[in-house]
């Protein structure tokens, strides 16, 4: 199969760009810069422009940038961002697809557990409706942007990704290093439910959508069953034989996160029920198993 690919710098898409090279797929990268090397295409998410030639003769076009969550405190303007590099950038992708002659087969877009807010206790499936706050209404719009290439008949999927479980890079990426150092605890009270993958699965269920006919509209890329904050800290700290006694309090993240404490101290306890009922196997479906691949990766 050529498959595209924006994001493909980042944690995920590095990891599908290795996994489709070993299977003998070949990829376009598209990069905001002048391309530099095979395999390379132009885009600019801003502006809306997408090389068409890049898309040409693609099977599939896999759509994951993003600006990250996570990167820096949210100030306005760097909310601005997150949400433009989403929104603009999908509705610059859709575009592109639907104006091709030969349209590919799929487009699957990055979208996030962040969808249904904080679900307290209460498990949620894709037939959730969508939460409150800042993010579900991101990803509300993001999945939306992506509506030329629906109407134009192009199979389209949104990827909701949870907690990718990688010590490479991410959310979860930062953690190692504190854990390594004996520094690790919970977040808050730790009751709040992370939704997480091993970075292995997220990749594969990316792959299994690609190249199942038939799936369309969201699906949860999350394992089996979220845990508490609190059950995957003492996971970090078996795993990696440290103590994981250290507590970082409520009132300490806002003060140092803002508003991005309410979605580290949030509850997102999402169950991949599409994904399970289209046939998807996880590999690492359990928290130690999932930390146990990244510490070996």
């Amino acid at each position: 199969m050529r498959i595209a690919i924006t994001g493909a710098s980042g944690l995920i898409g590095k990891a599908l760009v290795r996994s489709l090279h070993a299977d003998g797929h070949e990829t376009v990268r598209f990069v905001r810069r002048a391309p530099a090397r095979e395999g390379e295409a132009r885009w600019d998410p801003g502006s809306g422009y997408v090389d068409p030639e890049g898309l040409r003769g693609c099977d599939a076009v896999v759509h994951l940038a993003g600006a990250g969550v996570g990167d820096h405190r949210w100030t306005e303007a760097y909310k601005r961002e997150i949400r433009d590099s989403r929104v603009l950038g999908t509705a610059a992708v859709a575009r592109a697809v639907a104006a091709l002659d030969e349209p590919p087969g799929v487009l699957v877009c990055g979208s996030a557990v962040g969808y249904y807010g904080d679900t307290g206790d209460r498990a949620v499936d894709e037939s959730a409706p969508a939460g409150r706050g800042f993010l579900p209404s991101v990803c509300v719009e993001w999945e939306a942007a992506a509506a030329p290439a629906r109407e134009a008949g192009i199979r389209t999927v949104f990827a909701r990704t949870g907690l990718v479980v990688a010590a490479g890079g991410g959310a979860w990426g930062r953690m190692f290093p504190i854990f390594r150092a004996g520094l690790g605890g919970r977040l808050g009270s730790g009751r709040q439910y992370w939704s997480f993958i091993s970075l292995h699965d997220e990749v594969a269920a990316l792959r299994f959508l690609i190249g199942t006919p038939g799936l369309s509209g969201p699906f949860n890329l999350t394992a089996p069953q979220p845990l508490t904050n609190r059950e995957v800290t003492a996971a970090m700290g078996r795993v990696l034989h440290r103590p994981a006694l250290f507590a970082v309090p409520a009132p300490a993240l806002r003060l140092v996160l803002g508003e991005l404490a309410q979605d580290v101290l949030g509850s997102q306890r999402a169950r991949p029920a599409r994904l399970m009922e289209s046939g998807f196997t996880f590999t690492y479906p359990g928290i130690e198993d999932a930390i146990r691949a990244a510490v070996n990766k």
